[in-house]
Order: C-alpha cells, then structure tokens, then sequence
C-alpha cells in the first residue's frame, strides 16, 4: 500500500470509529467542517487553499495532507500551491519548514 492509500485508509477507518460512538458533539462537529468548505461567498478551492495555509501554521501534517490532496483536486496548480506554502512559512516561520518539505512530498506523490 503506498502512502496516500495509507493515509487515506486510515483516515476513513478512524473517522468511522469516531462517529460509530454516536456522539453529538463529533457529529455536529464533522458536519460544521464539511458544510464550511462547500461553496458560498468563497469558493469551495479558495477555501481549501486557507484550510492548508491554516494547517502549516498549526503544524498538523495530517490537516496539510487532506488539504492538499483538496486543493490539487479543485484544480490548485503547482505553481499556486507553492504560493500557498510561502503564505504558510511567512505567517508560522522557520517552524513550518519541515511540514513544508513533507507538504511537497505529498503533492508529488498525487
């Protein structure tokens, strides 16, 4: 299995055991992020690319990893997903760096 159904694979599983407990709060909770990237006065790409550059400065690999495999399917082109990362290490700093690097790893494996 190569990395990307990994992360996938996982994703899914975990997802599903957090909402097989039928708790409130993570099914609201999941709903409120799926509903808040669909279109609306920002479109559904633009809204991704904010959810990476979020992801960098907070430093959660498996955020950036979602957000990318998001952002290159709405069509984010290389060019503009390194624009997003410069976004990202300008606001967080040298401590992105390494999520960075990982960042361009995984793009490259899409």
């Amino acid at each position: 299995m190569n990395k990307i159904d990994e992360f996938r694979t996982y994703r899914a599983k975990m997802n599903q055991v957090i909402l097989d407990e039928d708790n409130l709060f993570f099914k609201r909770f999941f709903n409120l992020d799926t509903r808040t990237y669909e279109d609306g006065a920002l479109d559904a790409k633009t809204k991704e690319m904010l959810g990476l550059v979020s992801s960098l400065v907070l430093r959660c690999d498996d955020c950036v990893k979602y957000h990318i495999e998001k952002c290159h399917q709405l069509g984010v082109t290389r060019a503009q997903f390194f624009e997003i990362l410069a976004i990202g290490n300008l606001v967080g700093g040298s401590i992105v760096i390494p999520h960075t690097r990982r960042a361009i790893e995984y793009w490259d494996l899409l």
